[in-house]
């Protein structure tokens, strides 16, 4: 990023903290690993204003009108960038994060980064999102947790929005991603990629501005969520509400350990019972103990027992519960049609190039979503028409399979 751009994001900037999400195979979980846990959770595993900044970059923003008809008058987006933006502002490329990714999509852990990037065996020098071609943008999503306005911000009264925080669609977190587009001088994306959410995202950028984006990659994610899509996160909603804790999502002066962190986790397993496959995790575990020891009346447990709960742990460290609420309900509003007369008609008014991924495992938004999107997407199709990921790893292998992934994207790019 050019000194001068900098200095116009920069000059409202705040600290910044983040966590990303766990991208390796499931695995069998250490007593190393549990110890790492000891201690109460925080209320939330937000980021709050004083936290370290690392890479983060803050766009201030305002008068966001939302479908609901509320309006957010001042909000901000949390973002990283790698790379530079050409002079002719032409070789900018969006990377958007699944739910509950951040805008750390690429890197080394740090101090202030304590994990990976989501994506970061594809974008960086020479890989498939080459950052010496592509200057490349990810943000946290609106609504999110890290850095971005969302539920645990501040209102105008100097308090959490918390349970106030407005509705959110895909649709309104598409015009504030636009917003930061303005401020970073981008007319045009060279291409906008995203799995999962990220991939709802670029589907509604390629209908809501499409003279501003010339290439979108659309992976693992259906034209509109499901009646079973949407059935599974309302319990998920349901798990977090049902938490005495949760106090009607007005928790945040509670103290470590009072939180809503039951409800969450409880949330998160189900969720990660989504993302993988049934065979990854048979295989990977079978029947075994954790630690030897007997579940069969022994006081043991189940080693993917262990794994959901380690996982699901480790998650209420860094994410919030009010904002899980808001971005799972932001995916339920997630349909192409809406207000288009059809889903069908919506995908044949998109003149971007495409790249359209499915995975072999994935029974969140199985293959049949992405041959809807496939079938009857406009603009040309990279590839013929649905490309597959033939992995074990069900959802998540869109953030595992790199080494598939990485030249479908590059085909896109290069296109």
């Amino acid at each position: 990023m050019s000194a001068e751009l900098a200095n116009l994001v920069g000059s409202n900037a705040m600290e910044f903290q983040t966590s990303a999400g766990d991208l390796v195979p499931s695995e069998f979980i250490s007593d190393e690993q549990s110890r790492q846990l000891i201690g109460r959770p925080p209320a939330s595993g937000a980021w709050r204003d004083g936290d370290p900044a690392g890479n983060r970059q803050f766009a201030s923003l305002s008068n966001l009108q939302l479908e609901s008809g509320q309006s957010l008058g001042q909000y901000r987006i949390a973002f990283e960038t790698w790379g530079e933006l050409n002079h002719e502002h032409t070789n900018a490329v969006l990377v958007v994060s699944g739910l509950t990714g951040d805008s750390h999509a690429t890197g080394e852990a740090t101090k202030e980064h304590p994990t990976d990037g989501w994506w970061k065996q594809i974008i960086g020098p020479g890989l498939a999102i080459d950052t010496d071609k592509y200057f490349v943008v990810a943000a946290n999503h609106l609504g999110g947790c890290q850095g971005s306005t969302g539920p645990s911000s501040l209102d105008t009264n100097g308090r959490e929005f918390g349970s106030s925080f407005p509705y959110l669609t895909i649709r309104d977190q598409v015009s504030a991603q636009r917003a930061l587009a303005q401020i970073l001088s981008i007319k045009n994306w060279h291409a906008i990629l995203g799995g999962s959410m990220g991939a709802m995202h670029a589907l509604e950028w390629a209908i809501m501005f499409p003279d501003e984006v010339k290439r979108i990659g659309v992976i693992a994610a259906p034209a509109a969520s499901t009646a079973d899509q949407i059935a599974l996160n309302s319990i998920q909603i349901q798990a977090i509400k049902s938490d005495p804790a949760f106090l009607a999502g007005n928790y945040y002066d509670a103290k470590a350990g009072f939180g809503p962190h039951q409800g969450l986790a409880l949330a998160r397993r189900m969720a990660i019972l989504n993302y993988r496959s049934p065979n990854e995790l048979n295989d990977r575990f079978e029947r075994a103990f954790q630690s030897n020891v007997s579940p069969l009346g022994g006081g043991g447990r189940w080693a993917v027992e262990s794994y959901l709960d380690f996982h699901s742990n480790k998650f209420t460290r860094r994410f919030d519960a009010n904002s899980y609420i808001t971005l799972v309900e932001a995916m339920n509003s997630h349909d192409v049609g809406r207000d288009r007369g059809s889903a069908a008609a919506a995908l044949a008014s998109i003149k971007a190039k495409s790249i359209v991924v499915g995975i072999s495992s994935d029974r969140l938004f199985p293959l049949e979503d992405q041959s809807f999107i496939a079938e009857h997407i406009g603009g040309e199709l990279i590839g013929g028409g649905l490309q597959l990921i033939d992995s074990e790893f069900g959802h998540d292998a869109f953030l595992i399979e790199d080494i598939k992934l990485a030249p479908m994207i590059q085909s896109l790019l290069n296109s």
